[in-house]
């Protein structure tokens, strides 16, 4: 059985919490992502993935967004940030960061850097809300049986 790694129980509590006390910057960056408002993906607000709480989570585009507070610019910080980086590329999770006071200064900016992470920077209709993801795989994999079935015949 393979373990799960999203949004793991263990670390539920934790992402309420975060949730419910997020930061100016990144409540100013939620209220442009939220809804599939950026280019139509889905982004999602501290979303863990392993042992990290992600700031977003885009599914679609396996991309984490980060703002950086005070608190990422210590040695400390840098070393954990730098960790979890690496386990996250190691999934192929692709990581942009930002400076809290670069979504005040520059929001548009800071969507056009995000937008450059998107796959060919159009949305794939089926890893987006329009496109139902699971069932499109599931047809995928039946049409895929059918073949080798007819194959056998």
């Amino acid at each position: 059985m393979t373990e799960r790694i999203h949004n793991r129980n263990i670390l539920k509590e934790r992402r309420k919490q975060l949730r419910n006390s997020l930061t100016p910057a990144e409540a100013k960056l939620w209220s442009l992502l939220k809804d599939s408002k950026l280019e139509n993906r889905k982004f999602r607000r501290q979303h863990s993935i392993g042992p990290y709480v992600l700031d977003f989570y885009c599914f679609s585009e396996m991309l984490c967004v980060e703002m950086d507070g005070a608190g990422h610019f210590t040695d400390g910080g840098y070393e954990y940030d730098t960790e979890r980086t690496e386990y996250l590329k190691n999934l192929n999770i692709k990581v942009i960061r930002f400076e809290n006071k670069d979504i005040f200064d520059n929001a548009e900016g800071v969507l056009e850097e995000i937008k450059k992470f998107f796959h060919a920077n159009h949305p794939c209709p089926s890893l987006t809300k329009e496109g139902n993801f699971a069932e499109k795989i599931s047809n995928l994999a039946a049409k895929h049986l059918t073949e080798e079935d007819e194959e056998k015949k």
